[in-house]
């Protein structure tokens, strides 16, 4: 039996995106929403938007982690989501 869980999987091998290594784990959520756009915009296999498939994966990751994603992680997490709705001229 594997220790990785299908998630992570998921998360590593995408059809959707092909993701910077360590994305979710930076600290700057601008950074976050700067690859993940760039992931999105690159993409010849999303079947969204480049904006729904970057949102998708960042709201994936933060609902798989649950529990175990740190209260820190979580909040820089939730920020990318404004960062990115930002870098696609998305604004509330």
């Amino acid at each position: 039996m594997t220790s990785h869980k299908w998630s992570q999987r998921v998360t590593e091998h995408s059809d959707a995106l092909t993701l910077d290594r360590g994305v979710f784990t930076k600290s700057d959520p601008a950074e976050i929403a700067r690859s993940l756009k760039r992931s999105a915009e690159h993409s010849r296999r999303r079947k969204a938007t480049p904006f729904r498939s970057a949102m998708s994966m960042l709201t994936f990751y933060i609902n798989r982690a649950g529990k175990d994603l740190p209260d820190k992680q979580k909040k820089v997490l939730e920020a990318a989501k404004d960062e990115l709705r930002k870098a696609f001229g998305k604004e509330k």
